[in-house]
């Protein structure tokens, strides 16, 4: 090889590595982390641009933590990921990144989401460290026990939606909390329905945990969780606001599209990336969040 085409070569890893370390940081994951934003939405803040920028580092400090969750993840998983028909192609069970690459990229993000946070408050740091402690707890013991680990899944998004609320001083109401924790479980049942659909003919294959549930039960457990949903943003809309009655009929369509999704076109295992990739689910979301900002800021 020739002296000056060392150079584009070292580039050209350098380059790979990068986008590998970018690539096990999930950034398409981190549209699950939008929830922070919406305390200063319903709270009618939204706009203000003191309150935005707190919002808008929560929402990055969050991303990183759930990053750095993810990479503590992939590394316990390594030998199963390898297994999975898409779990394959993560970068460390590919081999794209090493595990000591990894472990330093996840004390980075670790580290950078802590110091955003300290921008803001104490309490932000607070809820971010619970999220972690209790994601390592899912991860280590109780991604394995029926039911609780759709439950701590929704804890998950709960305290995004804690975070978001603490991040601008702003007030958690009971509606706003059981909203979130609802429709939580709701999407978390759908992954679980995906993934066990997913592996039905190659059973081995598939996490521990789906051995004990059926999808009757999941079809079941969802039907109370869609109910759930429904009901309690209805009474929230109907006692707190009424002017959100207006918003109901974008969260019975945006449910009524993801059952279509799982049950017709097979796919709901990933909630994070049919907000990006249908663009009926993605347009539901922009008019919801726009007019929740145009009822509580103008009218």
């Amino acid at each position: 090889m020739k002296p000056n085409s060392i150079v584009p070569t070292i580039e050209h890893e350098k380059t790979s590595l990068f986008l590998s370390l970018l690539k096990e940081m999930r950034p398409k994951q981190w549209t699950k982390n939008l929830l922070v934003f919406a305390s200063a939405i319903f709270a009618g803040t939204f706009l203000d641009p003191a309150i935005f920028i707190n919002t808008l580092i929560a929402f990055i400090a969050f991303s990183l933590m759930a990053s750095s969750i993810y990479v503590i993840n992939d590394i316990q998983d390594v030998e199963k990921d390898r297994q999975h028909p898409d779990k394959c192609q993560r970068p460390i069970a590919s081999g794209a990144i090493t595990i000591t690459q990894a472990s330093v990229l996840g004390a980075i993000v670790f580290l950078t989401s802590i110091t955003l946070a300290a921008f803001v408050n104490y309490q932000l740091i607070i809820i971010l460290l619970i999220y972690f402690f209790a994601n390592l707890l899912y991860s280590f013991r109780l991604k394995h026990v029926v039911i609780i680990d759709v439950m701590f899944i929704a804890l998950g998004f709960v305290l995004r939606a804690i975070a978001g609320a603490v991040a601008v001083n702003g007030e958690l109401t009971s509606w706003f909390l059981l909203c979130t924790m609802s429709l939580s479980i709701f999407l978390a049942l759908g992954k679980r329905r995906h993934e066990l659909e997913l592996f039905k003919d190659t059973p081995t294959n598939r996490r521990k945990v789906l051995e004990h549930y059926s999808s009757k039960l999941l079809d079941q457990l969802m039907a109370i969780a869609t109910s759930l949903v429904i009901m309690f943003y209805s009474l929230y809309a109907a006692t707190e606001d009424q002017r959100m009655m207006y918003t109901v009929p974008f969260v019975i369509y945006g449910i009524f599209r993801y059952y279509y999704l799982i049950y017709i076109k097979n796919s709901g295992g990933k909630p994070e990336e049919l907000l990006i990739s249908d663009w009926h689910i993605l347009i539901t979301v922009v008019l919801f969040g726009a007019s929740v900002i145009f009822i509580k800021q103008f009218v």
